[in-house]
């Protein structure tokens, strides 16, 4: 096949997906199996093609599928001191956060974490007041499509929507990282360790955990005695231990090890930060 067949074969497939998008499109499947036909011959990148099925995907989601829910919002509240909100910033590892006044579901701003920590830089914060650091929330509905939502961001340069429902109450929160990893995949982090490296360590007695980690594995490295009976993972016996699914930074302790919830999904604990009792000397390794 010439070049030139190849570039009309791809602007035409490109054509066909902007009609997807303004509604003109008939058959969604039959463009779909399209590119994948492409990908398999080689025409389209196995990443491009990951990326475009994402595209078509992001068109049927709708805000209330991606959201991080209520019971898992990291707020701060409009009346509480500057020293006493800090600890919160610092350790949630958010760069915004959703501020609330004497209600949870009264949403009254955004606070982005940079212009909190300036007080605390500049010794202010005897001085600190919330609404003047206030910037307006975004609210939209449940059933906001993602392809929209996307839209809006990028257009009025916002970062963060607060998702409420058909009452008007708060269901959780939306970013534009949110949107992005439905089309690109998962956008690793700091906090998350590599698909085959169970357990990293981070300082002499702290470690990053996978939430699936065997338990067996987990007793294995660290010489420790968790009971595998119930569950089989650290992240199963971690959640049982709260009797519900637990929050970023909520803290377990189980036979003399700290866990710490570093990230968690709707469904289940993804990563930990552990800390080792002081007479636990896993294997020597190198610092993550």
């Amino acid at each position: 096949m010439t070049d030139r067949s190849s570039s009309g074969l791809k602007r035409g497939w490109f054509e066909r997906l902007v009609q997807q998008f303004s509604g003109e499109a008939q058959d969604r499947e039959e463009l779909l199996t399209e590119l994948r036909d492409a990908g398999a011959r080689g025409l389209v990148d196995p990443d491009a093609l990951d990326m475009l099925e994402g595209v078509l995907a992001v068109g049927d989601l709708k805000a209330r599928d991606i959201m991080v829910p209520r019971s898992h919002m990291t707020c701060l509240s409009r009346d509480e001191s500057a020293d006493k909100l800090l600890p919160i910033v610092i350790e949630s590892g958010h760069s915004r956060f959703p501020v609330i006044g004497a209600e949870r579901d009264e949403v009254v701003g955004i606070v982005l974490a940079k212009d909190l920590l300036r007080y605390y830089a500049e010794k202010h914060l005897d001085d600190f007041d919330m609404r003047e650091v206030l910037r307006p929330a975004v609210m939209v509905p449940e059933s906001k499509r993602l392809n929209v939502l996307l839209k809006e961001f990028r257009k009025n340069r916002h970062h963060m929507a607060i998702v409420v429902d058909e009452y008007g109450g708060v269901a959780g929160l939306v970013t534009i990282e949110d949107v992005i990893e439905q089309i690109v995949g998962d956008i690793a982090d700091e906090h998350d360790v590599e698909e085959d490296q169970a357990i990293r360590r981070d300082s002499e007695r702290q470690y990053t955990v996978q939430a699936l980690t065997r338990i067996g594995v987990f007793n294995d490295y660290f010489g420790a005695a968790l009971s595998d009976e119930e569950f089989d993972t650290v992240g199963g016996l971690v959640a049982h231990s709260f009797g519900r699914l637990p929050r970023r930074n909520d803290i377990a302790r189980i036979g003399g090890f700290e866990f710490r919830i570093l990230k968690v999904n709707q469904r289940r604990i993804e990563s930990l930060k552990v800390t080792a009792p002081r007479d636990v000397m896993p294997p020597s390794e190198p610092l993550g």
